[in-house]
């Protein structure tokens, strides 16, 4: 594929390292397929040179205090900085931003603050709007801006209706934006919920910000779209070296690594071999590599081989969804998505909800466990503590909603983690 001789130079320099082919002199780049024509050529240059555009970096001005717990778990071990936990300001209270979404997403926020005031958590929340019809970006400027200036964000799943062409996903934009690489999904059983598999404990580690969810898409030809899928070794190593870190800190012993790469040589060829080479540097933990959708087939049939799964972005989705399928459903877990600045909590399986929504049905559990993680992110253990236990309490008891099969409104089940909150603090 012919390309001018600036963006061939710039591509070369930004991705030669990067695991991306190049044949002759460097004016070809396997990965865009066959595309015919000059105008196309460049507009695929281009739609790379924008993706790889530097993300201006942010400094903190000040350092997190000694959070030891919270560092061994989270802290990225490829950077050398402090953590950016927030300092609580104004008498010890943080301020968070709430990203309420659409569907479910505005009843669920409405349970978290109603439980934080009967808890007296020390939190304050930024509420920002965005609106899933709009077709700019205004709504979505102002959310990072937001949470550039609180540090951490409470989200629903944020819908994106627009089909205008500069529109692009809200929920991948913020991830992108915020270079929040990693997505952590800690999937436990609950001993109260009825489900096919008992006492997994599975941690999925994801790559958050490129794969198929590049957005990087065009028409080569009329009728003919192609889609990148955008693999580098940076990203590829520092989600690695995550995971393994993780597994290191948090006493795990395994690391598999869930990859597509008999078919996908190059990219998840890519993934994997960075995988191995940073294993080498954990010789105590066990490596090894399966085939997503051989791993879909073993996590329903024998999840219980599996301790730590990392994996690319789309893969992730999958794994996630299986997992939480097998532990009853989309509203139980939450997951977390880290950078090395910012930090956004959100549902694990990212579900809108939109056709039960105001109906009083929906499971508020998954929301409130994305708060409790907040919480401990936060440093506020205490209260974290607290509402866990009676969330436990209240699942355990059989206060189900009618995903786990059971007869419980939402009202029902708030209400009675305020009551196990009220005993705990009497």
């Amino acid at each position: 594929m012919e390309i001018s001789r600036a963006n061939c130079r710039v591509l070369s320099d930004k991705l030669g390292e990067s695991g991306v082919v190049w044949r002759g002199t460097g004016k070809v780049f396997w990965s865009f397929g066959c595309i015919e024509t000059k105008q196309h050529s460049e507009m695929a240059a281009r739609s790379v040179l924008r993706y790889l555009k530097p993300k201006p970096v942010i400094f903190q001005s000040h350092r997190c205090a000694s959070l030891s717990g919270f560092d061994i778990q989270h802290k990225t071990p490829t950077i050398k900085k402090a953590m950016a936990i927030p300092k609580a300001h104004y008498g010890g209270r943080h301020t968070v931003t709430m990203l309420p979404g659409a569907g479910i997403g505005p009843e669920l926020m409405g349970y978290v603050k109603e439980v934080f005031k009967y808890a007296g958590v020390p939190v304050d929340f930024e509420d920002v709007e965005i609106d899933p019809n709009a077709d700019d970006n205004i709504d979505l400027d102002y959310a990072i801006t937001s949470i550039r200036r609180n540090g951490v964000a409470l989200k629903g799943n944020i819908e994106t209706r627009s089909t205008e062409a500069g529109v692009i996903s809200r929920n991948v934009a913020l991830r992108n934006e915020l270079d929040l690489y990693v997505n952590v999904l800690h999937c436990v059983s609950y001993p109260g919920v009825n489900s096919r598999q008992k006492n997994i404990d599975i941690v999925i580690v994801r790559q958050n910000t490129e794969g198929e969810y590049s957005m990087l898409e065009h028409e080569s030809v009329y009728g003919v779209i192609e889609s990148m899928k955008v693999i580098t070794n940076f990203n590829s190593e520092r989600v690695a070296r995550y995971a393994f870190e993780y597994a290191k800190r948090n006493g795990r012993k395994k690391v598999t690594t869930v990859h597509k790469a008999n078919i996908m040589k190059l990219s998840d060829g890519l993934f994997l071999e960075i995988s191995r080479r940073v294993a080498k540097d954990y010789p105590d933990i066990i490596h090894n590599d399966m085939i997503i959708d051989n791993c879909c087939m073993q996590l329903v049939s024998n999840p219980h081989q599996f301790d730590v799964v990392l994996t690319t972005n789309l893969y992730g989705s999958i794994v996630s969804n299986v997992v939480c399928g097998l532990l009853g459903g989309a509203g139980l877990l939450a997951g977390k998505n880290y950078g090395d600045h910012y930090t956004i909590f959100e549902p694990g399986t990212r579900n809108t909800g939109t056709s039960i929504a105001g109906k009083n049905i929906a499971n508020p559990i998954a929301m409130l466990n994305a708060a409790v993680d907040m919480l401990r992110h936060l440093g506020h253990k205490h209260h974290a503590v607290v509402i866990q236990n009676a969330i436990n309490k209240t699942i355990n008891q059989g206060i189900h909603t009618r995903d786990l099969g059971g007869t419980a409104t939402s009202r029902d089940v708030v209400d009675n983690i305020l009551k196990h909150i009220k005993i705990a603090t009497a």
